[in-house]
């Protein structure tokens, strides 16, 4: 019965020790399947073989041998682009794992981003926007693409206004009752703290 048991979980373990391709490691452009459209013409040759979703992408850009020496950004809202294609020396994200520095060359990365300081450095010049939440997509070719749910640049934040909804939603987090009622006052809470910390630092 062990010997049995054993056989079982070795053929069960045997698919995880191939070795996978890494995303980096497959070609840019798209590889059809040649037999597909082969089995296809033999059974139904007077209709083209449908089109798969790879069929209607552009080709992943080819990762550059060497390090390019400026980051190429994309930031944008649901309702506008605030920065298309704009090279830069260095962004620095707000991820909800810590801020987060971004150069060219660095490693592909996914990283969700929470209320706080989206940092945009040109040299000596630095742009700062507060961002509500959204993604921070990293690709091997040094672009960087943003998406955030709301952004506004930090010098345009009412201290004031800031200041009131703090207190506000601190006092509603105080009075809540239900979950939900303390969820959002949590969320408001959260969100006009880290816009009083982007004003002040």
């Amino acid at each position: 019965m062990f010997r049995q048991a054993s056989r079982l979980l070795a053929r069960t373990t045997t698919p995880w020790r191939r070795s996978r391709a890494f995303s980096s490691d497959l070609p840019a452009t798209p590889a059809q399947d040649s037999n597909f459209i082969e089995s296809w013409s033999k059974v139904i040759p007077n209709i083209d073989p449908p089109k798969t979703p790879s069929s209607f992408m552009t080709p992943r850009p080819a990762t550059p041998s060497a390090i390019p020496s400026k980051l190429t950004v994309n930031f944008v809202l649901p309702y506008a682009s605030e920065l298309s294609a704009k090279e830069v020396d260095m962004v620095i994200v707000p991820a909800t794992t810590g801020q987060m520095g971004v150069l060219p060359g660095h490693v592909p990365t996914i990283a969700e981003l929470k209320p706080g300081i989206l940092s945009v450095h040109e040299g000596n010049d630095v742009t700062k926007y507060f961002l509500s939440s959204g993604f921070a997509l990293i690709h091997a070719n040094s672009v960087a693409d943003i998406i955030a749910v709301e952004a506004v640049p930090v010098d345009h934040l009412d201290p004031a206004l800031v200041q009131k909804g703090l207190a506000d939603f601190t006092q509603k987090l105080g009075s809540a009752t239900t979950d939900l009622e303390k969820s959002e006052a949590q969320i408001g809470v959260d969100v006009h703290s880290a816009m009083s910390s982007a004003i002040t630092g």
